[in-house]
């Protein structure tokens, strides 16, 4: 999924505990639910973000020098604007985009 085009609020809003129990056997498993896709969210995102600030990797011996870049700099801006991997779970649980598999 493309986390930059999501639909998730930015910041934390109120959420109708009962709406998450309906997505789920109940309230708990909504939770381990957002929690383990947040945690993939998350990697997922974080793997992006090395992958873009790889290509600025600047390896000197030299740990005086400072180099500042503008588009890495707004590179990471951009990542920390995104939403949090949480309300991006969350948005994908209450809009049925995640598929819910047991093992038993």
């Amino acid at each position: 999924m493309d986390y930059k085009k999501s639909k998730a609020p930015s910041s934390t809003i109120t959420r109708n505990t009962h709406e998450l129990e309906l997505k789920a056997e109940n309230i708990y498993e909504a939770v381990v639910i957002v929690g383990k896709r947040a945690n993939q969210i998350g990697m997922e995102i974080k793997e992006e973000l090395n992958q873009k600030l790889e290509e600025f990797a600047n390896y000197t011996d030299n740990l005086e020098e400072v180099f500042e870049n503008r588009e890495q700099i707004e590179i990471s801006r951009f990542y920390e604007r995104l939403p949090k991997p949480t309300l991006i779970a969350l948005d994908e649980l209450m809009n049925d985009q995640i598929t819910i598999k047991k093992h038993e």
